[in-house]
């Protein structure tokens, strides 16, 4: 029985036409032997089963020709390989450079091929610099390495340098269909493009696999066969699910997607098989483009088909949501529901009946000119917990409890007896009139300067028993108040000012409601308020009033705090707290005491011997035990 060989050996290249892949080196070599014009030392770096070993032994083989030898003659005499991977210590390169002053007995030239030459240790290199600069005539070295940055830089420059790129699918495919035909197997085109993407640019690997299939599926080579052996995923599955995916169809594609985890294949291979289908069809989109799809004649012909099914930005979003998928897989805790949910999303893309909608709440139109624009968030504010001073200028309460937009319109100057309210100060600022309870609608003139009525409020000339006048100084010190900062001790001094003044311009109106009510009444509106807090984002404000609970002495709620900060940012809301809880309890004389306690416990570190003499005290047996076993402590 004939000994097998491997179609790697068997199929080496012996002249530098035969070198697949690389013709720009090969023609670059074949013009140095031609023109006598080769360096002393070549370095050959390239990824692995390139040809890199292949074109050191060919140019060997041909410098040392000279139209006299045999036909079968291969100058071994002349060739010495070292493997550096083995042969890495200085010893070995004091022998190799011993070597080298001896000249050829057959032949001009003795060729020295090192490979994996960036094994060789930090000594050994510095050993072969002389030598490789300035080698004897007869000696050319030729070094071979697939990590060129692990060379020093002193090798790299007395090396004349050739990089060997990968090769290309289609030259690999064209290879194998030569070997196949040379080993009488019949091999389809699609077979051998799915070997040729395995090898990932290396013709010694594609080899390798081709041995492996011909061994399983015979002297026939099908697609079947091949995706079969080699655990690949068939590109038909891609397009199944690309089908699922344009129509919508989320129940299909997960049950698709069960079957291909079930037949053994990984879903981070399956997504990235994924991105790469839906590139390959934004590719298929334009005859520019189309050359850049690396596939047989059969699949591109699918290509072409679905990717008129699909839209430029189907892909591009496909592409950006696998890819994201894709980044997130290695770190997710559920990386199964992470393929679904981005098949979900993919799913979702052409769903002309899932498009998001402007949240109507969010945007009115104003009656006159339909121009949109966002409510603020004291629109989604119940009336009735509101407080007072958010309500917006320009807006109206309805029937239904919510703030709608008053329509934008120019008010005519009125005689002055139309007056809402008059101040008996005629220097003071014109005064704004707000009820005690939210009424049905407010009005706000144009001008603050004019504070006049609105034409819609001349048919009623009498003002309700329970309204109040507010004058303008007195919100403006409520809004100043607010703004000071109280991170100093100025500023503390300005705010307490301000206080001052807003209690001092207060009018002294002695109808308001001064309503009993509980410890828990007052809790209930307490945590009302803590509500508003969070739904307006302040959640610094928001720990501070749920740290501790409220204690009620009569009309006065007292609160402790641990520390003066606390107590100072809480000092800065007092205002809006205690018109929100004078509005909800209906009891204008609630007050705020806010406190600070800072005494804490002292806490003493107890050492070894002191926390055995507690248990001894709580347990006199312990020192019998110890005693027993002879304890240190």
């Amino acid at each position: 029985m004939e000994q097998f060989i491997v179609s790697a050996r068997k199929y080496r290249p012996a002249v530098f036409k035969d070198v697949v892949g690389q013709q720009a080196i090969t023609n670059t070599l074949e013009n140095a032997i031609k023109n006598n014009h080769l360096a002393q030392a070549l370095l050959f770096t390239g990824p692995r089963g390139v040809g890199k070993t292949t074109c050191a032994r060919i140019l060997a083989k041909e410098i040392n020709q000279d139209g006299t030898q045999k036909e079968d003659e291969d100058f071994a005499f002349n060739i010495f390989e070292l493997d550096a991977a083995s042969n890495n210590s200085v010893d070995d390169i004091r022998n190799l450079i011993d070597q080298v002053r001896i000249p050829p007995q057959v032949g001009k030239y003795k060729v020295y091929i090192i490979d994996e030459v960036h094994m060789l240790s930090a000594a050994a290199f510095n050993a072969f610099l002389k030598t490789l600069e300035e080698p004897p005539r007869h000696a050319i070295f030729i070094l071979a390495t697939t990590e060129k940055h692990k060379i020093i830089p002193t090798i790299l420059s007395r090396c004349q340098i050739f990089d060997f790129r990968r090769i290309g699918v289609r030259d690999i495919k064209e290879h194998l269909a030569e070997v196949a035909r040379s080993e009488g197997i019949e091999a389809e085109d699609d077979a051998l493009h799915i070997i040729a993407e395995k090898a990932d640019g290396a013709l010694r690997d594609a080899l390798s696999i081709f041995d492996r299939v011909v061994s399983f599926a015979g002297k026939h080579l099908t697609r079947e066969a091949v995706t079969e052996n080699l655990n690949v995923l068939d590109y038909t599955w891609y397009f199944q699910i690309t089908d699922l995916l344009l129509e919508n169809n989320i129940p299909q594609v997960l049950i698709t997607y069960n079957e291909i985890l079930s037949k053994g294949f990984d879903g981070h291979h399956f997504v990235m098989g994924l991105a790469s289908h839906f590139r390959d069809l934004l590719v298929a989109r334009n005859q520019e483009t189309i050359e850049l799809l690396e596939v047989g004649e059969q699949v591109k012909a699918m290509y072409l088909e679905q990717s008129q099914k699909t839209s430029q930005q189907f892909l591009i979003d496909g592409i950006g949501i696998a890819n994201s998928c894709d980044l997130k897989y290695k770190l997710s805790q559920n990386q199964r529901l992470l393929v679904e949910l981005c098949l979900m999303q993919l799913a979702s893309l052409t769903n002309q009946g899932e498009k998001k909608k402007l949240d109507s709440r969010l945007v009115v139109n104003i009656a006159d000119n339909q121009n949109p624009f966002v409510l603020p968030p004291s629109h989604f504010r119940s009336p009735q917990s509101a407080p007072r001073n958010e309500i917006n200028k320009g807006q109206q309460v309805t029937s239904a409890g919510s703030m709608v937009p008053k329509p934008i319109k120019e008010e005519k100057i009125e005689p002055e007896t139309n007056r809402v309210s008059e101040p008996e100060d005629k220097s003071s600022s014109k005064n704004i009139t707000i009820e005690n309870k939210i009424p049905s609608e407010i009005s706000t003139p144009n001008n603050p300067e004019e504070s006049r009525e609105s034409p819609s409020s001349k048919n009623n000339n009498s003002e309700p028993p329970n309204q109040k006048v507010i004058e303008r100084p007195q919100i403006l010190a409520e809004r100043n108040a607010r703004k000071i900062s109280a991170l100093s001790l100025k500023s503390i001094k300005k705010k307490q000012q301000l206080k001052e003044e807003f209690i001092a311009s207060q009018p002294e109106i002695e109808d308001f409601p001064t309503e009993e009510f509980s410890e828990e009444e007052m809790k209930t509106a307490w945590h009302s308020y803590a509500e508003v807090v969070q739904k307006e984002g302040k959640f610094n404000l928001l720990s501070h009033l749920t740290m501790g609970v409220p204690k009620l002495e009569g009309s006065i709620i007292h609160l402790e705090f641990p520390n003066h900060t606390i107590k100072t940012e809480v000092e800065r809301a007092k205002f809006e707290l205690l018109e929100f809880l004078r509005e909800k309890l209906q009891n204008y004389d609630i007050d705020l005491d806010i406190t600070v306690n800072e005494t804490e416990e002292k806490k003493y570190a107890y050492s070894p011997r002191e926390k055995f003499e507690k248990l001894k005290e709580k347990n006199p047996l312990i020192e019998k035990l110890r005693q027993e076993f002879d304890l240190d402590i």
